[in-house]
């Protein structure tokens, strides 16, 4: 009986344990079977992610071979070869949300404030981008030649001079540029259009850059020195072709006669003259001249037109170069030196008149 009743209390102690045990084994086989279902499930979300990806990549431009993530990326990006801006704000526009950014410019609300000198800017993100000019923060750099830039896009634009992209192609001729800026710019040869007007004479230019010299003209702003005589420019090409003066270089020969110019420009327009070449005509008066500014300056005679003022009295002139000679009058400047005994004159013709003389006493 004692027997018995010892294997039954065995039996009772180890029934516990053994369901314990079978306990643990399921509980084991429940992780097992969750830990399968989360990772059939992250291979599902990775698979639906590389679908996703491959999806993105099949926004290929037909014309160029760029790829977009967005179908609406490629129809703006369409705009650019097809020329067509269908968003308008005076300005034509490729994009809807390039109005709202363009239409900034037009305000003169500049909330953007640089820390360092002052300037205002409409963006935030144009703010960030100039104060990296003073912090001389150059982190986007060109595998390929190690130049660096400020911004992702001009390094961008930059290594297409490496790859020979040029995606910009003109709707007027075959030409083809790298930059849509360029383009642009381009295009106006063939449009006439002038974008870039002045507020005080009402003169229009082609590029900012100009518009930026002309006003310095009313102004009376010469920012560009000659290190070599002190003379001042109101632009920088204005000053590399006097600089011409002091070197004596004179690289362009006309093929006609031989004479030597120092800009390429000038020995072309000299051509013209051998070629008798005088293809802007005046339609009021029918003289015809060998370029479009000699056209233009001419034209102002009959228009009565003259929006160079005089700064120190009520003087007007067709000419900025005739209001630069009166106004040394008023300044007593004399620019013009003999170099053989010195004196000096207000105009290069009087200078001249002078060395004649020089010339015939020697005679």
């Amino acid at each position: 009986m004692e027997f018995i009743k010892e294997e039954i209390e065995d039996m009772s102690y180890s029934e516990p344990s053994r369901i314990k045990h079978e306990d643990t084994e399921e509980q084991t086989d429940s992780t097992e079977v969750k830990q399968q279902r989360m990772k059939l499930k992250e291979e599902e979300c990775c698979k639906i992610k590389i679908s996703r990806k491959k999806a993105k990549q099949l926004h290929t431009c037909p014309q160029c071979g760029k790829s977009f993530t967005a179908a609406a990326s490629l129809s703006y990006h369409l705009h650019i070869h097809s020329g067509e801006k269908p968003f308008n704000c005076g300005k034509k526009i490729h994009a809807s949300f390039n109005v709202k950014k363009h239409k900034k410019t037009h305000s003169d609300e500049k909330p953007y404030l640089c820390s360092f000198c002052g300037k205002g800017f409409s963006r935030l993100d144009n703010c960030k981008q100039h104060q990296k000019t003073h912090n001389e923060v150059r982190d986007h750099v060109c595998c390929e030649c190690g130049k660096s830039f400020t911004a992702a896009a001009f390094l961008k634009q930059h290594q297409r001079i490496h790859t020979g992209e040029k995606s910009y192609k003109c709707s007027f001729c075959d030409k083809c540029f790298t930059q849509s800026g360029s383009l642009k710019r381009h295009e106006r040869l063939h449009t006439g259009e002038k974008p870039y007007h002045c507020t005080q004479c009402g003169e229009s230019f082609k590029h900012s850059s100009g518009l930026r010299n002309h006003l310095h003209i009313h102004s009376g702003e010469k920012p560009f020195n000659c290190d070599q005589c002190g003379k001042k420019f109101i632009s920088s090409s204005t000053l590399k072709k006097h600089l011409t003066v002091h070197s004596g270089e004179k690289p362009h020969v006309c093929s006609y006669c031989g004479k030597s110019f120092k800009s390429l420009h000038s020995c072309k327009l000299h051509q013209k003259t051998h070629n008798e070449v005088r293809d802007h005509v005046c339609c009021e008066c029918d003289k015809s001249f060998t370029k479009a500014y000699h056209l233009k300056r001419h034209q102002k005679i009959h228009t009565g037109e003259k929006p160079y003022k005089c700064s120190y009295c009520d003087k007007s002139f067709i000419q900025s170069v005739n209001l630069k000679a009166h106004e040394r009058v008023h300044t007593g400047e004399k620019p013009y030196h003999c170099t053989q005994c010195g004196k000096s004159f207000t105009q290069s013709t009087t200078l001249v008149t002078h060395i004649k003389k020089h010339c015939s006493v020697s005679e």
